[in-house]
């Protein structure tokens, strides 16, 4: 006998919510789940509203009206990152476990609070992490976690992706530090398009399956070149606990869309993979070698296991432990660079596009291509736009700002 079809809530209908939205609607007859209802306070953006109306699905301002006329034994939360912790907060009250879309909240603090209300409530929050899902990474924690590649020594990742005016356009929250009402946000190349890579260097590394290595110290250089509150650009270098480092370079301003290239490097062999799409590859000392498979092959793996849980009863490999490394680099990295470098106007490019154009820096990939192979900041190789790096340690650090200002 098949199992009671799971009820949901799914707050937030547009951007990422649409893409969860267009998944369940495509599973729709499947008798998995049944939608109690959606969140959106302006439910107009989606490009499914229609849909749900035809379903007869209703679509609520907040998620404390949901709550006044339904139950949901699965919260999706896929609202923008400075409500994940409130309305988290919120569902678990109620009695649903909760999927929380990526990063689980901007600031350490949030997430602390949000492991205190799982915890009263004796339920469970999975972080939409994609990657951590995938049976890829899986298989390389796994191997990791055994002891196949020894201790980790040092990891890289390298990622230019473009983004257009539009892009920095398309909500009131993209690129912002701080929403209207004071809440934080802190949008950026890291905390949202290339969090997973953040977070994956620390996922990998967790001694347990829902666990990740903590960063202890950091240096981090931020910059900009679009119009914006935060950074757009960031070059930064860690050390882990364990003795690791990694080095991380992200950028919504190169001229080519490259990466991630990712280069993992262990006492007994190294993980490679090169591209959205690319298998992780190791290559082992002793001459084997391992193909992991793509880590992006199944991006909603997330939502099918979130809901098979329900029933199960099974623990998420990507809880709110596990983000705890990322959130820490976030804040870190924020709290650590002296500020917010603007790119000088002569190296800034503009490329007409439909969608608005772009801006672009002179110089920018091959100088984060050098980075990467050498293992340093851009200012330890004397980029002519950089500015040395801010430092901060992590030991102790429970809440950001960790200072005044």
């Amino acid at each position: 006998m098949s199992p009671a079809p799971v009820s949901l809530v799914l707050s937030g209908i547009g951007g990422m919510g649409a893409v969860y939205l267009k998944a369940l609607l495509d599973a729709w007859d499947g008798g998995l789940f049944r939608l109690e209802g959606t969140v959106d306070p302006v439910p107009e953006r989606s490009p499914h509203l229609a849909r749900l109306k035809e379903l007869h699905v209703p679509v609520y301002p907040d998620l404390e009206s949901f709550y006044l006329r339904h139950e949901a034994e699965l919260a999706i939360i896929s609202s923008p990152i400075q409500f994940h912790a409130p309305q988290t907060r919120l569902a678990l009250e109620r009695g649903s476990r909760v999927l929380c879309e990526k990063p689980a909240a901007a600031t350490v603090q949030e997430i602390r609070d949000m492991i205190e209300a799982r915890d009263r409530a004796g339920l469970w929050v999975a972080v939409g992490f994609q990657w951590s899902s995938s049976d890829a990474v899986q298989a390389l924690k796994t191997d990791i976690r055994r002891g196949r590649f020894g201790a980790a020594k040092r990891m890289r990742c390298l990622y230019t992706w473009p983004r257009d005016f539009a892009y920095y356009g398309r909500n009131d929250w993209a690129g912002k530090r701080r929403d209207a009402a004071g809440a934080w946000i802190l949008d950026s190349p890291a905390n949202n398009a290339m969090a997973h890579d953040l977070h994956n260097i620390f996922y990998v590394l967790g001694r347990e399956v829902d666990g990740c290595a903590l960063p202890i110290e950091l240096e981090a250089e931020l910059y900009r070149a679009y119009d914006i509150d935060n950074f757009d650009t960031a070059a930064v270098r860690i050390r882990l606990e364990g003795g690791a480092a990694a080095l991380f370079l992200v950028s919504h301003v190169s001229r080519t869309d490259a990466g991630p290239i990712l280069r993992y490097e262990f006492e007994r062999g190294e993980v490679t993979a090169h591209g959205r799409k690319s298998d992780l590859l190791a290559s082992f000392s002793d001459g084997g070698a391992r193909n992991y498979g793509a880590p992006d092959a199944d991006p909603l793996k997330k939502l099918w296991d979130a809901i098979a849980a329900v029933h199960t009863g099974a623990a998420p490999v990507c809880g709110l432990e596990a983000v705890l490394g990322q959130a820490l680099a976030i804040d870190g990295m924020q709290d650590a660079a002296p500020g917010i470098v603007e790119f000088p106007k002569a190296l800034v490019r503009f490329e007409p596009s439909p969608a608005g154009g772009r801006r672009w820096v002179e110089g920018l990939d091959d100088a984060f291509s050098r980075c990467h192979e050498e293992g340093k900041l851009p200012s330890e190789i004397g980029a002519p736009w950089s500015r040395p790096a801010g430092r901060i340690d992590l030991r102790g650090y429970r809440q950001f700002p960790s200072r005044p200002g």
